[in-house]
């Protein structure tokens, strides 16, 4: 599958967890999208790494510069701090739910769905994410279930980093190919 000249942007704040956007990102670039990462920081940005800081990453778009229409899909990488810091940025919340308003795609794994319940996007949604978020899910109306990739609509949920290989990447490029031909033939 081809993405070629889809654009994607990776909604990230300091603590994203590094797995959860770089293998995806690495999966999307190979499969010919563009990748920016969007970030409320201006230059840098840094990565969790399991247990301990990560690697530090280029700020591709300020948030406070990045539009929405600009984007045809959108990256939500978890991480406890990352998606914590984010559900309480109101630019970050909007940003994001500009994609869902637009019928844009969305792909987010482990913690990223935090971001997903401040857009009221979970609400009659069939998700999964990382075991702890089950509850916040399920009170902001949605069927949490426990799998590795999880399609509902325009969105693709997933668990934890050991899914990236097996199944979040694989749905994440699928639903963002169908949308990319959704978007051609329109």
């Amino acid at each position: 599958m081809t993405l070629d000249g889809l654009k994607v942007a990776i909604l990230i704040e300091d603590g994203f967890e590094q797995v959860e956007m770089v293998e995806p990102r690495k999966a999307l670039d190979q499969a010919g999208a563009k990748t920016s990462i969007v970030s409320p920081k201006d230059r840098r940005v840094r990565a969790w790494r399991f247990t301990e800081w990560g690697d530090e990453f280029p700020v591709d778009v300020s948030l406070n510069q990045a539009q929405p229409e600009d984007f045809d899909a959108l990256l939500l990488p978890g991480g406890v701090i990352n998606p914590d810091a984010l559900r309480i940025e109101p630019k970050a919340v909007a940003f994001a739910k500009a994609f869902f308003d637009a019928g844009k795609p969305v792909a987010s794994i482990c913690h990223g769905p935090w971001t997903i319940i401040e857009t009221g996007a979970a609400q009659g949604r069939r998700m999964t994410s990382w075991p702890s978020l089950r509850t916040d899910l399920e009170n902001a109306g949605a069927d949490w279930v426990d799998q590795e990739a999880v399609v509902d609509r325009d969105l693709v949920t997933s668990r934890k980093p050991d899914d990236i290989p097996t199944a979040f990447n694989r749905e994440m490029i699928k639903l963002f190919a169908e949308a990319r031909g959704r978007r051609h033939a329109a």
